[in-house]
């Protein structure tokens, strides 16, 4: 015992001291461990520092990373590895490696019982190394029950059972200087994260025990803080404001539980996931001695050996058992809970430090409720009175979120790009909360700007670095990510060291913070130095608000930063107003009603009236209420009204308040209400017809040119969706439109709909009512109300669409934003969930017919991450106006949120928005008076009392005694009296609407009744109605009133109520809405004032704010302004000239002048009212001092006769057709005066200057009219006045503040905020929106920053780790608020409708029949109901030689004996005649043909989708033949898809194809066509009509395309699954005559292949069919005559099945050549009367054309056009038997592409324009002439038809003498007439015996044209000879051969070819006159 020691007892267990000393002398080889005894009694008295720490311990366990103990190591020598093992830092013995970043994705083997941990090595500081250790020889999350002892395993060579940690240490290479420890080297627990890679965890917490003794060593022996240690409390809650993040890193966010706005999940208890501390690091807390089993060398464990540097990159996943899935923005009802567990963090479950006694009284002495803002490092207990304090943990989230590195920076691996230092964090905080005002609360979407400015600008070059590789893609994705150029509440100098630099240390922390706080004096203290915990620091705190010594302060930060320990702080508010704020945003908006409601009925409630209604010495307010009705009697309440106002300028003390009484309306107005009250209804009653306002009118409105607009971009999207290749939606389906209008659960937004819906003529115009006036009653079927009657609605809608496959079916969502819930979190909340439980269903979502349209302003809950609408279905509502010029011609300028907050920064007058700094002084002086109210009872009784008092003092009936303008504000005074006034100064009493907005139902109808109560004691019922706006209600309004609207409307239904807001137009009311949020409700025209002033000012999200100043939006006309008068303008009667040039500052500095928007609305108003005043009054009248007490003003508004009416609606809200009613503004003239005389109020020039610069418009005018009028106060209507100028809105002070303030971005702050409360922030480390994005942008802004929350209803859209899982049917509208969307979506609906109608309907050629006139009347062959033509009577008819086709109109006519042509042809040109035809819209039938744009489920298979054959799937076969007229083999291709290969035959061997399957004649099936079908096209692969199943009424067909051959890809691309029939190459310049040709010859062969395989056995006997189908591609419907009908013949719609059925089982059908069918006219059946059911002549279009009769009679192969014409006249005079089917007739479709028609004339040179005339298509040979790059066989047809009247002009319109033309018929153009006969062997030919003609055409004259022949007929003298021959020498040698010199003059310059190169074979003509 003769020691120096002082014998201080060791806290440590003598069992213990026992094991370590035992293991030291086991371990160490050199040095001798100190005796058991010494250790525990013995121990130097060592010298303490601040944390009771001693300075010098001999056994210091921590060495690493500077630590700077005095101790000296324990020597120690590894044992050296085995002989070639490897020794590499971060590989084990064995050389495998163990590095984290290398075994982080890899499969690792962990025994059960084994945990994986981390290891650090001081060679490798950069890298964690991976090993499985026994959870048992581990502490547990409290620092707690670790055995002694090491058990292991190597996770890279997988070597187990390592007893020891030095052999472990050996092993894994870990080189140590001294004793290797598992305590000093087990660092970290590793788990894997979401996304399955090992990442490291949360800290082993080592030091639980020793530290927590010491710790209460020193605070005992400081005497400062009692000891309490109570159990662990798992529980955890937090409190969320407005922002938080999601970490990008690994979200950890699922269906039931997700990090919300500030909450912190409890990580599951268990050693594989546990969570680091809240700031980064390892959190030092401490156990009761003696708390668990002995552990290994405890002593002397430093805690500034953790690491500086660790950052929490993945919080553990949160446990089920104990997150609490928030709904709301906050939780209060479960604060208790978070104060008894106030350590809600991302931690690890550690235990509670010491704790803090709430003192009792706290809240009754102070007056406020302090808030402890949770920061770094565990909060302490709190005990005692908790319910006086809140705690949130909302500043602790900015923290973690603002340290989650972006995942952008994370790809690199290792980086130097590190997060905000803990330091540096509270320091930046400190900075933030000095700059902060006294009034203004913390907000911390601004924090998380600044430490992210602060980050970007210590990491510059780093995260250029990053940022340089990226692709311009994604740098536009991520915005550039660059630095913002400031952060509100920032210093510019602030930001952290650049890397070089010496960083933040906790010693410098607290005297740079003091010295910042230094700035603000008391409004914020730092407790640094002077505290040694936070638990000292809180109770300091608290003792000191006790004391009152915070009674000047805001805040108070508390700063712990001791020698070996993190650095912790926490920030506790003390501000009165800041406390308030804060606990009251802990509210979700649905608990914050609830509290509303409990307090209204309490005491306090109740005692705050009380207090309310004494007026001091002027009485109380019922006392005053009682004695208006005597002290009416006694005085005038004119007289009243100024004495009042007198007397107030009397006593008010200052010059300002004399200033505002003096604008106050009270001190002019000349008549008041109140006074002649019971004269206006006497007056009512008895002359209620005779007073009508001549400036009231309501107009419809028609759609305006924007919502048309929008309308059309709906269109084009919903058409995008069906054209695009994933077939969503099929719209050529569909025949008609069927909708669903979904709105919140508002029965005025309901009735509004429906208004709007019925007023608009949707229903009428999709067929859907026939009646042309129908009741709105009827459409109420189409709006549903989300409420509990909804799911019943949708699913019958659900059914209809399942059963109605052809109705498209619209559901639009109105209001979208309101109910973004998910249906699982819905809760008890009634509606919540509703939307995505209907909405989002399965069947809704997979119904094909059903299209979902989103309408919102506020479309930000919807882009999200995981949205469910894609960025390209997104329709945003264009800016009207681009630099100032009117896009749309609306002459309306949209007024809304951004106009209101630019009307605030501008000087000259009022701005529209403002805030009442009487008022706000007041509701604060209560607040401080009642602090256990909320603040919004507070406001709100205090708001109805001023407008009480306000009432009684503008009505004029209260006594003069009554000093009552002091009691209330001069801008709510005001507001009465405007409302008062306004209906006295119009004989129809029109008026103003003044919107009171109070969210609370109880409240609203508090204020209602108490409103109505003093209206009631005032005799004011007939002035104005007070009206009740609930949602759940419908509108009740008085009979006097709703009499009054329907005088005003002419509505004579005695049963019509007002239903919406909008039938309210021009009634005085005050319009008390109610509700947590608007839903939807439109506001009138005649709103003038929005008070705001009682909203909540603690949700600030964007949606929040943006939608309650959307309450004041509005259309402004902008061609009714005049030149200068920019300003809000009042009714100017109550006002004074001098006010409206004067500008007020009401703030507390006390300046008597300045531009501060607090005043009097009556600036705001007049400035506006003066749009109307004339130019030239007000120019000449500027005097700005006119009396107070004129007795004769002169009244300011005016309308110039040349002033075009506002209309009423600016939402676009047409009022009925049976209410529609107007009368033109008229207004009596009055002779104009000298100003002098009048004195008229008018504004001064210093009030001309524009108020809002974004509104240039509304001040122009053309001119200054002298013919202006004005009117006299009683003959002027303030409502017409009041169209033209937006309402005002009042603000609470808060939210003006927030609202009015800017960003570096120049945008309103409000638009950084979270944009809705159901969305989170992905990442802190987010830009600032810029102010130049567009809609887009801001959509793509929020898609990638946003994320839902865990209650919102996308977060389930996610499949597969995939969040593009984009809806394809669902379109996003958004727009402003009251734009006019409605009107726009309606809209929407009507061209849908009449899209799909235009879908359905085809523009069919509707041509009568030509040339009818020469059929012999009355000569009838068949009779009319004959079914098949008799071939023995067919052969008797005579041919008609006449062309009846309408498109031939323009051809030669054909000379026939017999009829005289006395029709006069017009003149036509050629290039006219397509579009000149005439065309009728038809509606498609059943039984119609459809081009690539048709794809229904019928068709699938036929277009390709047949699930035998993948689509493609087809063979390219070569087919060859012979031909004698072209000379050489012909090869063909044919492209057989596999499921058309039965229809040909094949080689056996070699798969060569043989030829195509033929039927035989005798075959015959119901279901089945037995012709081929050939359809030739050209430029229509999209176009043309080749869908022939629903045609063919599902029978079976051969339907061939044949194409040329540059056109096969892209026709095999539109038609995978038809067969097509490649022209060669030579073809490809060719006309329709040379397809025609080929498939008429390509049919014969294949027909005598056919007969030859059958007859050799290869197919049952029997004659083979023989016909084919030739159908033009433009062939759409087929039509027959009911020939059983007993009247007229009637005309039906058939299938292509039946026509080519019936003309197929036609008897002696093989005896015809040439089948076919009439064309289709509405003009009746004309040539079905005169021709009978069959007739012959020429055939057209649609042919069955028998192969094997015509064998001997081929197409000719050059001919472009008139093919058709000249085949047939060629077959009958082949004596071939024609048959035409006028039973029958095709509709054509008007196709303008593509076509054989469609051929342009254009020259070989690029460079020359290609317009070329008909003369320049010919030339002289061997002359130099500019050649075309046309065939020459089409210029030669273009020649002859254009320039007839040169080559024949004795042939111009000489019917009686013909051209004949020999073996060939040529359109010589309309006016010469062709006589064709044919020289062949045994023709049939016209009679020519006495026949002259006047011309000759030989064209290509073969060997049967001789001169014998020619000789047979008589030409006239001059009649003109053309040959026609492919070369010179052909030529000359036919003129030979022919004997035509004989006959013939030639002359050598009448020799002609087409303007063709040599190559391209020109073709030569020689014209001669006869002799």
């Amino acid at each position: 015992m003769g020691n120096s020691y002082a014998g201080q007892l060791r806290t440590t267990r003598f069992e213990e001291v026992l094991h370590n000393s035992i293991e030291a002398s086991l371990r160490s080889n050199s040095v001798v461990p100190r005796p058991v005894f010494a250790q525990l009694y013995l121990e130097t008295e060592q010298p303490l520092t601040q944390n009771g720490r001693a300075e010098n311990n001999d056994y210091d366990d921590e060495e690493e990373e500077g630590s700077d103990t005095n101790s000296p190591p324990l020597p120690y020598q590894m044992k050296p590895p085995p002989e070639g093992s490897c020794t590499t830092d971060g590989f084990c013995q064995a050389g495998r490696d163990l590095r984290l970043a290398s075994l982080a994705s890899a499969p690792l083997d962990v025994p059960p019982g084994f945990i994986l941990v981390g290891v650090k090595s001081q060679s490798l500081p950069d890298h964690v190394l991976v090993c499985a250790v026994d959870h048992r020889f581990l502490p547990d999350e409290q620092g707690c029950n670790a055995l002694l002892g090491f058990l292991g395993n190597c996770m890279g060579c997988g070597q187990q059972g390592f007893r020891y940690f030095t052999e472990f240490a050996n092993h894994i290479n870990l080189k140590l200087s001294t004793q290797p420890k598992k305590q000093k080297h087990l660092k970290y627990h590793l788990y894997r994260n979401n996304n399955g890679v090992l990442v490291k965890g949360a800290p082993i917490c080592w030091r639980g025990h020793d530290c927590r003794v010491r710790q209460l060593e020193s605070n005992l022996l400081e005497g400062q803080i009692p000891v309490e240690v109570p159990p662990p409390n798992v529980t955890h809650q937090t409190i969320s404001y407005t922002a938080s993040h999601v970490d990008q890193v690994s979200l950890v966010v699922d269906a039931s539980h997700s990090v919300q706005n500030g909450c912190d999940p409890v990580p599951p208890i268990n050693a594989t996931s546990l969570n680091q501390a809240g700031s980064g690091r390892a959190t030092t807390t401490g156990l009761p001695a003696n708390a668990g089993p002995p552990k290994k060398r405890h002593k002397g464990w430093s805690p500034e050996s953790l690491s500086t540097n660790t950052v929490s990159e993945n919080p553990a996943k949160p446990s089920p058992q104990l997150a609490v899935p928030q709904i709301s923005n906050g939780a209060r009802a479960e604060l208790e809970t978070l104060l008894s567990s106030s350590q809600g963090s991302l931690t690890a479950l550690s235990v509670p430090v010491l704790s803090v006694i709430v003192p009792d009284q706290l809240l009754q002495t102070c007056r406020l409720q302090p808030v402890v803002f949770k920061g770094h490092g565990p909060l302490p207990q709190f005990t005692g009175n908790t319910s006086d304090t809140l705690v949130s943990s909302l500043l602790h989230s900015c923290y973690l979120s603002s340290q989650t590195l972006p995942r952008v920076y994370q790809h690199y691996g290792p980086s130097p790009i590190q997060p905000l230092s803990t330091e540096m964090q509270i320091l930046l905080t400190v900075y933030y909360l000095v700059q902060l005002g006294p009034e203004q609360v913390p907000l911390i979407e601004d924090l998380e700007q600044i430490f992210m400015r602060s980050w970007r600008e210590s990491h510059l070059s780093e995260i250029r670095q990053y940022q340089q590789p990226q692709t311009p893609a994604t740098q536009s994705r991520h915005y550039g990510l660059e630095v913002p150029a400031a952060v509100a509440g920032v210093p510019q100098h602030l930001s952290l060291p650049p890397q070089g630099q010496q960083p933040l240390t906790p010693s410098q922390l607290p005297w740079l913070a003091q010295l910042a706080a230094s700035s603000c004096g008391e409004g914020l203290i730092v407790l640094g130095e002077q505290v040694k915990s936070l638990a000292q620091g809180l109770q300091l705190t608290f003792s000191k608000l006790m004391e009152g010594k915070l009674k000047n302060t805001s805040y108070v930060v508390i700063i712990v930063t001791q020698p070996g320990q993190e650095t912790q702080s926490c920030v506790v508010v003390t501000g009165k107003h800041q406390c308030r704020a804060l606990a009251e945003s802990m509210f979700s908006p649905t608990e914050g009603l609830k509290e509303i409601n409990q307090q209204l009925s309490t005491a306090f409630a109740q005692e705050l009236i009380q207090y309310c209604n004494v007026l001091g010495q002027d009485g109380d307010v019922d006392s005053i209420l009682n004695s208006a009705t005597f002290d009416a009697i006694e005085s005038s309440p004119v007289t009243n009204t100024q004495e009042t106002s007198e007397r107030s300028l009397k006593n008010t003390p200052s010059p300002k308040e004399k200033h505002r009484q003096k604008d106050s309306p009270a001190a002019n107005s000349k008549d008041s209400p109140a006074g002649n009250s019971k004269a206006l209804r006497i007056k009512d009653r008895v002359n209620s017809l005779k007073e009508i306002c001549t400036e009231y009118f309501v107009q419809w409105r028609e759609v305006r040119p924007i919502q048309l607009a929008v309308a059309r971009k709906l269109l084009s999207h919903v058409c995008a969706i069906a054209d695009s290749s994933t077939q969503n939606l099929d719209l050529g389906s569909f025949d008609r439109v069927s909708f669903l209008i979904l709105v919140p659960p508002s029965e005025v937004t309901f009735q509004q709909t429906v208004f709007h819906l019925w007023s608009s003529g949707v229903l009428r115009e999709l067929g859907t009512l026939d009646q042309e006036c129908v009741c709105p009653r009827d459409v109420e079927r189409y709006v549903v109300k989300m409420d509990g009657s909804a799911p019943a609605q949708i699913d019958r809608l659900i059914q209809e669409a399942h059963s109605n496959s052809y109705t498209l079916y619209i559901l639009i969502h109105d209001h979208a934003h309101w109910d973004v819930s998910s249906a699982t979190y819905s809760g008890s909340d009634c509606g919540l969930g509703l939307v995505d439980q209907l909405i989002n269903s399965r069947h809704v979502r997979e119904s094909p017919n059903i299209l979902i349209l989103h309408v919102t302003s506020f479309p930000f809950a919807l882009q999200t991450q995981y949205t469910r609408i894609s960025p390209y279905n997104e329709i945003h509502w264009p800016s009207a106006f681009s630099n100032d010029v009117d896009l749309y011609h609306e002459r309306t300028r949209y007024f809304g949120v951004s106009e209101l907050i630019e009307s605030t920064r501008t000087g000259g007058s009022l701005p529209l928005m403002r805030y009442d700094s009487s008022f706000e002084s007041m509701a604060t002086a209560l607040e401080e008076r009642f602090p256990k109210l909320h603040s919004a009872v507070i406001r709100t009784i205090v708001l109805i009392q001023h407008y009480c008092i306000a009432l009684m003092a503008a009505s004029g009936r209260i006594n003069s005694s009554h000093n009552l303008h002091k009691h209330t504000s001069v801008e709510t005074l005001e507001i009465v009296q405007s409302l008062l006034t306004a209906a006295q100064q119009c004989p129809a009493h029109h008026g103003h609407m003044v919107l009171l907005r109070i969210p609370s139902f109880a409240l609203a109808a508090w204020a209602h009744q108490r409103l109505s109560r003093v209206r009631r004691r005032l005799g004011l019922e007939d002035s104005f109605e007070i009206i009740l706006g609930n949602p759940n209600h419908a509108l009740n309004i008085g009979q006097t009133f709703i009499d009054r609207i329907k005088l005003w409307l002419k509505i004579e239904e005695p049963d019509w109520v007002p239903r919406t807001y909008l039938e309210l137009e021009a009634l005085p009311c005050i319009l008390i809405l109610s509700g947590a949020e608007p839903l939807g409700e439109s506001l009138p025209r005649s709103l003038k004032y929005c008070d705001l002033r009682v909203i909540s000012c603690s949700y600030l999200q964007r949606t929040t704010l943006e939608q309650e100043l959307g309450l004041a939006a509005y259309l402004v006309q902008t061609e009714s302004r005049p030149p200068q008068n920019t300003g809000p303008r009042s009714d100017s009667l109550e006002s004074d000239a001098e006010k409206l040039s004067s500008s007020e500052n009401e703030d507390d500095e006390g300046q008597e002048s300045g531009n501060s928007p607090l005043s009097s609305s009556q600036q705001t108003q007049s400035c506006f009212d003066n749009a109307v005043v004339d130019p030239l009054l007000s120019q000449s009248t500027a005097s700005t001092n006119v009396k107070k007490g004129s007795t004769d003003p002169m009244p300011t508004v005016a309308q110039p006769q040349t002033q075009p009416v506002p209309q009423l609606s600016s939402q676009s809200h047409p009022l009925p057709q049976s209410v529609q009613y107007r009368s033109q503004p008229q207004c009596q003239k009055q002779p104009q005066t000298s100003a002098a005389s009048q004195q008229p109020v008018v504004p001064s020039v210093q009030t001309a200057q524009p108020t809002v610069p974004a509104m240039p418009q509304w001040q122009k005018s053309k001119s200054s009219s002298p013919d202006s009028r004005s009117s006299s106060p009683h003959l002027s209507c303030s409502w017409a006045r009041g169209l033209m100028r937006p309402p005002s809105v009042l603000l609470p002070r808060a939210l003006y503040d927030i609202i009015t303030a800017s960003d570096s971005s120049g945008l309103p702050r409000c638009t950084s905020f979270l944009p809705h409360i159901s969305v989170a922030w992905a990442s802190s480390f987010r830009p600032l929106l810029c102010k130049m994005m567009t809609c887009t942008e801001q959509s793509l802004y929020y898609r990638q920053w946003t994320v839902p929350r865990s209650y919102h209803m996308d977060t389930s859209n996610r499949t597969e780790n995939r969040c593009d899982n984009f809806h394809p049917r669902r379109l996003l509208l958004s727009g402003p608020p009251q734009v006019g969307k409605t009107g726009a979506y309606l809209h929407f609906l009507g061209i849908l409708s009449r899209m799909l109608i235009r879908l359905m309907e085809v523009d069919i050629f509707d041509e009568e029949e030509i040339n009818l006139l020469s059929q012999a009347e009355g000569v009838q062959y068949h009779q009319s109901n004959t079914h098949w033509p008799k071939t023995d009577v067919m052969q008797t008819m005579p041919f008609d030689y006449n062309i009846h086709d309408p498109k031939y109109e323009d051809i030669s006519a054909v000379y026939c004996p017999g009829y005289n042509d006395c029709i006069e042809r017009p003149q036509i040109r050629q290039e006219d005649v397509y579009l000149r035809r005439r065309t009728s819209r038809i509606k498609l039938s059943k039984y119609a043909a459809y081009n690539t744009y048709h794809h229904c489920e019928q068709c699938h298979q036929y277009l390709g989708f047949n699930p035998r054959y993948q689509m493609y799937e087809s063979t390219l076969h070569a087919f060859t033949f012979t031909h004698l007229l072209l000379g050489e083999e012909i090869q063909l291709y044919f492209i057989i898809p596999k499921s058309k290969e039965h229809y040909f035959s094949f080689n056996k061997h070699g798969g060569q194809l043989e030829g195509m399957r033929l039927p035989l004649t005798s075959d015959w099936s119901p279901d089945s066509i037995k012709s081929p079908i050939f359809t030739p096209t050209t430029g229509r692969h999209e176009h043309g009509l080749f869908n022939l199943f629903h045609a063919m009424d599902g029978a079976t067909h051969l339907h061939i395309l044949v194409v040329k051959e540059y056109e096969m890809a892209v026709y095999k691309k539109y038609w995978p699954n038809h067969i097509m029939l490649v022209l060669p190459t030579f073809f490809n310049g060719a006309g329709i005559g040379a397809a025609h040709f080929l498939i008429k010859e390509l049919s014969y062969h294949n027909l005598k292949l056919e007969r030859s395989r059958r007859s050799e056995g290869r197919g049952p006997g029997g004659d083979v069919w023989p016909f084919i189908i030739l159908a033009d591609d433009s062939c759409v419907m087929w039509n027959a005559v009911d020939l059983d009908a007993h009247n007229d013949p009637v005309e039906h719609s058939v299938s292509l099945k039946q026509v080519v059925q019936h003309m197929e089982a036609c008897p002696d059908i093989t005896h015809y050549s040439l089948c076919g069918i009439r064309k289709w006219s509405s003009h009746g059946l004309t040539g079905y009367k005169q021709m009978g059911p069959f007739s012959r002549g020429h055939l057209h279009d649609f042919l069955l054309l028998n192969v094997d009769r015509s064998q001997n009679v081929q197409y000719d192969q050059n001919r472009f056009t008139c093919h058709d014409v000249d085949f047939t006249l060629r077959l009958h005079s082949a004596g071939l038997l024609l048959c035409r089917f006028n039973s029958f007739s095709v509709m054509k479709k008007q196709i303008a592409i593509g076509g054989y028609r469609a051929f342009i004339i254009k020259t070989k040179m690029t460079d020359v324009p290609t317009s070329v005339g008909p003369s320049q298509y010919v030339c002289a040979p061997d002359s130099k002439h500019l050649f075309l790059a046309t065939p020459a066989q089409l210029l030669l047809e273009k020649y002859l038809q254009h320039t007839s009247q040169k080559l024949f002009p004795l042939s111009i319109k000489n019917y009686a003498h013909p051209v004949l033309s020999v073996d060939c018929y040529l359109n010589l153009g309309s006016e010469v007439t062709v006589c064709f006969v044919s020289s062949k062997p045994h023709p049939i030919n016209i009679t020519t015996t006495g026949l002259l003609f006047s011309g000759l055409l030989l064209c290509f004259a073969d060997s049967f044209v001789t001169p014998a022949f020619l000789k047979k007929f008589t030409f006239l003298k001059g009649a003109t000879l053309c040959v026609i021959s492919a070369d010179r020498s052909s030529l000359r040698h036919t003129v030979g051969r022919l004997e035509l010199e004989e006959a013939w003059r030639f002359r050598l310059s009448d020799e002609f070819q087409t303007a063709n190169s040599k190559e391209d074979r020109p073709l030569f003509f020689l014209t001669g006159k006869h002799i």
